[in-house]
């Protein structure tokens, strides 16, 4: 019987603790809970991180390096799936429109992939009826920030105006929650992750890209598709950014091509580790 109540008081004291950590993410979003008790996120380290990658031969998955998967894993943030499944997540960052992105679209809808489109507040602001068709048509659409802004140069309370102002925005005007997060030129630190999960969102990075983004450098169609093709690996995050005019001729292509390699693409809602 004394055994009895006193694990009754031990799962009591546990729920009261939850209850309270709860409560105090929810007033002020500085506070995680860790395995070694609540931590407060500002002392966290805010070292500035570039994402990067080591790319593998033969179709392996690349090596992401030591710190962002621990960073990645601890944070639960998706960077790459599990290595024994043929999944591809196709993603795209697109901070504005240049003309391209109906056609990929339509390209998506033809070849039957959901895809996940990371846009600004000014994309939205800009091109409300082209996040209306992704949102329509099955597409996750992830938060990118309101401005770009590289956060680990944010305080805590500007990256809550940037994450939520952009989160505001397309709640109100499509009645769509968002909960996935890229950060803006994959930068990031252990601090800005942490987070913005206290924000209710979850870091989407990449296993494979290539430098589709700059405007000066269309033109290399088969580049393109080499690169894609050559790096194509189980459980994938391919980030193509939908600002490329190449991206918007080859896609067709590159999924029909990587469908017949056998793999399968998944949103990221469908993730699996």
């Amino acid at each position: 019987m004394k055994k009895y109540i006193k694990e009754i008081c031990i799962v009591s004291i546990i729920s009261i603790l939850i209850f309270t950590i709860a409560i105090v993410n929810k007033n002020n979003n500085t506070t995680i809970l860790t395995s070694t008790g609540v931590a407060d996120i500002s002392s966290l380290s805010n070292k500035k991180i570039g994402w990067g990658i080591m790319r593998a031969d033969n179709h392996t998955q690349p090596d992401v390096g030591s710190s962002n998967k621990k960073i990645m894993d601890t944070y639960e943030g998706l960077y790459l799936g599990n290595s024994e499944q043929k999944y591809i997540y196709l993603t795209f960052d697109l901070g504005y429109e240049a003309g391209y992105t109906e056609k990929i679209l339509e390209i998506l809808k033809n070849n039957n992939v959901k895809a996940t489109f990371f846009i600004t507040a000014h994309y939205v602001n800009t091109q409300p009826d082209i996040v209306k068709r992704m949102i329509d048509e099955g597409h996750i659409v992830g938060n990118h920030t309101v401005n770009h802004k590289s956060m680990p140069d944010c305080s805590l309370d500007t990256i809550k105006t940037e994450v939520m102002n952009l989160h505001s925005a397309i709640s109100e005007k499509f009645g769509y929650e968002m909960k996935f997060i890229r950060p803006p030129k994959g930068e990031y630190s252990e601090r800005t992750v942490a987070y913005t999960n206290t924000l209710g969102y979850t870091t989407v990075m990449w296993s494979f890209a290539y430098d589709d983004w700059d405007e000066g450098k269309q033109g290399r169609e088969e580049y393109g598709k080499k690169k894609i093709i050559d790096n194509v690996h189980n459980g994938e995050i391919m980030l193509l950014h939908a600002t490329s005019k190449d991206n918007s001729n080859i896609l067709d292509e590159v999924i029909k091509e990587i469908k017949n390699m056998g793999y399968e693409f998944k949103n990221i809602d469908e993730f699996v580790k």
